[in-house]
């Protein structure tokens, strides 16, 4: 099989998986990162393109978050589908470590990708919970899991903690405060950091309309 059926079929297999997700997570926001991988890894030079396009395809394939907090599911689940069909082993090792590395847990957590394949990803997998789409994704994802969208009785949480965050009684707009503001100092590649200020500024001109019309003064 060649490298663009493997690429195909493993699309077409997540397509299908994540058709009726509505949390966010779902196959466009797949198809978006590796769209974005692609646009990044074609700036930045010298990409193994096979473990970009299926490690943006697989990085969501079994989420943590909704899985009772197994940070190893996911690395499990690639390796299931990839020697299924007949993926080189150093390649799937290469994904694994990609898929089991790259979600945001705080700014004081060292992320453990050491490679440009790695960096590639999770660029356009942050960036994705940036700009005008991350702000609809918050908001999904917040209503599928019973949170309001904003609450002043709710304070802020000062000091991301990734294990109390995700237990904690949040909101949609806490949800900037508690990741998608901090993502524009992680960025990895030139390309990313790029994208990232852009989409960073969109998110602080949001928060102040917001909060402006929370209060009544426009």
């Amino acid at each position: 099989m060649s490298n663009e059926e493997v690429v195909a079929k493993t699309a077409e297999f997540i397509k299908n998986k994540f058709a009726n997700d509505s949390t966010g997570h779902d196959w466009w926001h797949l198809y978006r990162v590796w769209q974005l991988s692609k646009h990044i890894a074609s700036k930045e030079k010298g990409a193994n393109m096979l473990v970009v396009e299926l490690a943006a395809l697989l990085h969501d394939i079994a989420d943590h978050k909704f899985h009772g907090g197994d940070m190893e599911i996911g690395a499990t689940e690639v390796g299931k589908w990839l020697r299924k069909i007949y993926v080189d082993s150093k390649t799937i090792e290469h994904v694994q470590n990609i898929v089991r590395n790259i979600s945001f847990k705080g700014v004081d957590h060292k992320i453990e990708l050491n490679t440009l394949e790695g960096h590639i990803v999770h660029d356009a997998d942050k960036l994705d919970a940036m700009g005008a789409i991350g702000i609809a994704r918050a908001m999904a994802f917040g209503g599928a899991h019973g949170r309001l969208i904003y609450s002043p009785d709710i304070p802020i949480m000062e000091n991301y903690e990734f294990e109390k965050t995700n237990t904690s009684n949040s909101t949609g707009i806490h949800h900037f405060y508690e990741k998608m503001l901090l993502l524009k100092d992680r960025m990895f590649t030139r390309t990313g950091k790029q994208m990232a200020a852009h989409r960073h500024k969109y998110m602080e001109e949001y928060l102040k309309e917001f909060y402006s019309e929370w209060d009544g003064t426009l």
